[in-house]
């Protein structure tokens, strides 16, 4: 099975459980706060662009980067069906280089976790900082230490449906956590195994809000995930919005 048949049941099973048309409101509401531009956007770790086909509709110039090339090849194929214009770049999005700023940057679902050391989360700060327009917005979302260590880490987890059952099992090491998945699906009367795996990085508030600030951001507001409820000690995803600079 290839990667792009895997990405295809990732949209499937994920679908099920991320509510993408809140995401696409929630931050619209954001943006529309700080008057910034609706020119240029970029999505970073887009994967099969479920967020960036949304919030396309709303830009004039839309840019997406992931590190997969077949999870940018179903991006593409969303974004032709629906006749929208969409760059895709495929990069390590700790090593951003583009010849574009951009008003709005967004890096949703976890994708930052996947950065697990500390200098290329620096460099990833530091490449948004400057792909940045001076008025724009960074928002991102990240896995909370409270989610990678308490929930997830070194538990086990199942999916089962009539064509696809999944076993997913994790180990924690050092904050990082080890996804290991199993996938059994159904290619005619057989199912077909293959097996993915995944590591995040549980940061702290107190560690990732110093390097944001290190990398000459500003935090704008934090959020309990894609709701308008302050982050809480059991918050299990936390939203950032950044600005350029100081705080006034």
């Amino acid at each position: 099975m290839t990667y792009g048949e895997f990405a295809k049941i990732y949209d499937e099973l994920i679908c099920e459980d991320i509510d993408y048309n809140k995401i696409e409101e929630r931050i619209l509401g954001i943006i529309s706060k700080h008057n910034i531009k609706f020119e240029d956007y970029l999505d970073l770790a887009c994967g099969t662009g479920n967020v960036a086909i949304r919030m396309a509709k709303h830009f004039k110039n839309t840019y997406l980067v992931d590190l997969s090339e077949e999870m940018l090849q179903e991006a593409y194929s969303k974004f032709k069906k629906e006749r929208i214009k969409g760059k895709v770049i495929c990069q390590d999005m700790s090593e951003l280089s583009l010849n574009h700023t951009f008003d709005l940057i967004t890096c949703v679902l976890d994708s930052t976790n996947y950065i697990l050391e500390i200098e290329d989360l620096k460099d990833y700060f530091k490449g948004v900082y400057k792909h940045l327009n001076e008025d724009g917005l960074f928002i991102f979302d990240i896995n909370s230490f409270y989610k990678l260590t308490t929930i997830l880490g070194n538990n086990i987890f199942s999916y089962n449906t009539e064509d696809v059952f999944y076993n997913w099992e994790n180990t924690i090491e050092d904050d990082i956590v080890n996804m290991y998945l199993t996938f059994f699906v159904k290619n005619g009367d057989l199912y077909e195994r293959f097996e993915e795996e995944h590591y995040e990085r549980a940061y702290t508030e107190n560690e990732i809000e110093g390097i944001i600030q290190e990398c000459g951001f500003s935090i704008i507001n934090k959020y309990d995930g894609y709701n308008q409820k302050d982050v809480n000690k059991e918050s299990e995803r936390i939203l950032y919005i950044l600005k350029k600079g100081k705080e006034n």
